[in-house]
């Protein structure tokens, strides 16, 4: 039988991310943000035109990306 207080569904008000999740995603935000300035900086001037994405798009979908892996292990 499935023990429904351990594996049920999470009660109305309680957060899903933790004060260590919010730390590193931030940091790989940052981090990500970063080297998105510089590519998308390079490829401007070397490319004559703008990436499809902007560099803070771009870095918060690495870090959506990212820091849930980092996260888990």
């Amino acid at each position: 039988m499935t023990d429904l207080r351990v594996n049920g569904a999470r009660p109305r008000g309680v957060p899903t991310h933790s004060l260590e999740y919010d730390f590193y995603f931030a940091t790989v935000f940052v981090v990500a943000l970063f080297v998105g300035v510089q590519t998308w900086t390079w490829r401007l001037i070397t490319q004559r035109r703008l990436p499809k994405n902007g560099p803070i798009k771009r870095a918060l979908k690495d870090a959506h990306v990212i820091a849930p892996i980092i996260f888990r292990s």
